[in-house]
Formats: structure tokens, C-alpha cells, sequence
């Protein structure tokens, strides 16, 4: 059988997550980091935007794990210890594993309840591979425990996740996952390339109104951690592409004037007003490999889709 665990490194501090939002909410452009999106249900609509078909990012992504997947194989090499960041449900991975041949498997996700869901289905898939789940915040810190391996980490961040942090803020994440791989490690990334902005539009304000939901489900996750009394009637989910800054950015807006009560505060949005929920930067390809430098890793082998609209890139740790 699989050998498995779970160490929950991730505890719900009330008191520095109520400062959290509490700063969020009454700051002059209110904004919620986008890791609240990301409970329980949060998770699941998640899950079911990248089966969309215009949710690019996924499919395009998968084409190019199908066509290049021993070159990629080639490059990581086999038997690491596989650390994926922001796992979700684990598919990705998984699509890997028969590849890359990992001899320990350690996901990593926030959402605790839903990672030991997914860890639950990959005990009777795959009997070989050791699993080790994390429910652990990494946006802040990377400190793993001792029960991953040590030796030849790959850590895999896929789905051009490191969009959802400013360049300023990718750097310093990219340098801790650097420092986390020790000398013979790596990594294996994904990452969205700047594109015309209607397959962009069309991505992230999909036609059934999936992104929406999930957009909107953030406001119930805060009723439940700030006792806020938001009604999710009272908003709408907003997508717009701010070209200057490069970037995909997601806003919930008031519909009409309201007022926003919780234990420590208030606030009055008028209408229109926006809360601003996540961003999704877009590069290029040299820019992200500038990215990769800053932070300390080298010897970048990269693939892509015919469109470009994506890329895979794996660097090794120097």
C-alpha cells in the first residue's frame, strides 16, 4: 500500500487573519488577497474552471506536459521528490508521475480540507510512490519538514500560479523556493505569456459564469472569518486587463450602496465601488527567464504551445 501522511503545518490564526482582511477592507482601494478565494468550495469551483474550454491555461498547458513529456523527463530526471505548490486536487501532477517517476510525492495546499480529499484518491492509484501532503500558507515562507526528503527536490508550480504575485513579489518567491531545493535540486514551472486580450477576457469571465461564482464565493469565506455581513446579491464579478501593468485583474463591485458591518469595523461602498481579488500577471518569455536569474536558478530548458500563449520552463538551482 501507499505509503502516506498528512502534517497540517497550516493553523488558523484568527486574530492575524481578522488583521489581515480588517487592513484589507478599510485601505483607501480595498483588496482581499487572492489565497481567500481557496476554501472548501472555493477549491472545488476552481477545479472546475480549468475544465472550461475557455480556460486556456490547463488545456494549453496539458499539450504541452502530453508532447514534450520525455524531453521534460530528460531534463528533471527521474526519482525526485516532487513538491507541488498550490496542488489542488493533484491532477496535474499526477499526469507526471509515470514520467517523472517521483520517489516521494509531497502536495502542498492551503486548503486543508480538500487536500486530504485528493491524498485520500491518490492512495489507491498509485501503491508505489510515497506521499507526504503538506496543508501549509508557502506565499510567506517555505520551510518544509523533515519528513520530505532533502535530495533532489523538483518543486512544481504549475498553471502559471506565480502571475497571482507582482514581479517584485515573484522574485522574492521564486529566491525561497531557490534556496528550498538545495544544490541538486529544481524546478518546474508554468507561465502565462502576454496574449490578446480577448482569449484573456473569455479565460477569466467565462460564458456559464463559473469565475464568477468563484470570485464571489470569496465574500461568504469572509462573512465566515470576519463575521462580515456581505450578500453576494449585492456584487458582481468584474475582469478587467490593465495593459500597463501587463496583468489580468479580478474585482468584485458593488451593485448598489452598501455598508459592510463586522465586529471591528465598517465600511460603505458605494456603487461601483470595487473590491480588487486577485491578479494574473502575463510575461514574456524573456522576461520570466530575467525572473528565474534574479532568483537564483539557471540552465533553463523551456516549452511551449504553437500559439505561445503558454510556457513550461524547468531550471535547476545554482
Amino acid at each position: 500500500m501507499l505509503q502516506s501522511g498528512f502534517i497540517q503545518i497550516y493553523h488558523k490564526n484568527t486574530n492575524a487573519i481578522c488583521a489581515e482582511l480588517n487592513a484589507g477592507l478599510l485601505a483607501p482601494q480595498a483588496c482581499i488577497s487572492p489565497k481567500f478565494l481557496y476554501d472548501g468550495l472555493g477549491s472545488k469551483l476552481f477545479a472546475a474552471i480549468c475544465e472550461l474550454p475557455e480556460y486556456y491555461p490547463t488545456r494549453t498547458e496539458a499539450l504541452i506536459f502530453e508532447q514534450y513529456r520525455a524531453e521534460i523527463a530528460r531534463s528533471t530526471g527521474r526519482g525526485s521528490t516532487l513538491i507541488d505548490l498550490g496542488a489542488g486536487n493533484c491532477e496535474k501532477a499526477a499526469s507526471l508521475f509515470s514520467a517523472l517517476q517521483p520517489v516521494q510525492y509531497v502536495p502542498v495546499d492551503i486548503s486543508v480540507d480538500f487536500l486530504r480529499e485528493a491524498v485520500e484518491c491518490l492512495r489507491y492509484r498509485y501503491p508505489q510512490i510515497r506521499v507526504t501532503a503538506l496543508g501549509m500558507d508557502f506565499s510567506s515562507a517555505l520551510e518544509l519538514p523533515d519528513a520530505v526528503r532533502s535530495d533532489k527536490r523538483l518543486f512544481f508550480y504549475p498553471g502559471s500560479s506565480i502571475g497571482n504575485f507582482t514581479p517584485e513579489e515573484a522574485a522574492a518567491f521564486l529566491g525561497r523556493v531557490r534556496d528550498a531545493c538545495r544544490a541538486d535540486g529544481g524546478l518546474l514551472i508554468g507561465v502565462d505569456l502576454i496574449k490578446d486580450e480577448g482569449l484573456l477576457y473569455e479565460a477569466y469571465d467565462d460564458a456559464i459564469g463559473l469565475t464568477a461564482a468563484f470570485n464571489l464565493n470569496m465574500l461568504q469565506h469572509l462573512n465566515r472569518l470576519l463575521g462580515t455581513n456581505f450578500k453576494p446579491r449585492d456584487w458582481r464579478h468584474v475582469c478587467q486587463f490593465n495593459a500597463s501593468e501587463s496583468r489580468i485583474e479580478l474585482h468584485l463591485e458593488a451593485l448598489r450602496s452598501v455598508t459592510v458591518t463586522w465586529d471591528d469595523g465598517e465600511r460603505r461602498f458605494s456603487q461601483g465601488e470595487r473590491i480588487h481579488t486577485e491578479n494574473s500577471y502575463k510575461y514574456t518569455p524573456e522576461k520570466f527567464l530575467q525572473l528565474l536569474e534574479r532568483a537564483g536558478f539557471a540552465h533553463v530548458n523551456r516549452w511551449s504551445d504553437p500559439h505561445g500563449w503558454f510556457m513550461l520552463c524547468h531550471a535547476q538551482a545554482v
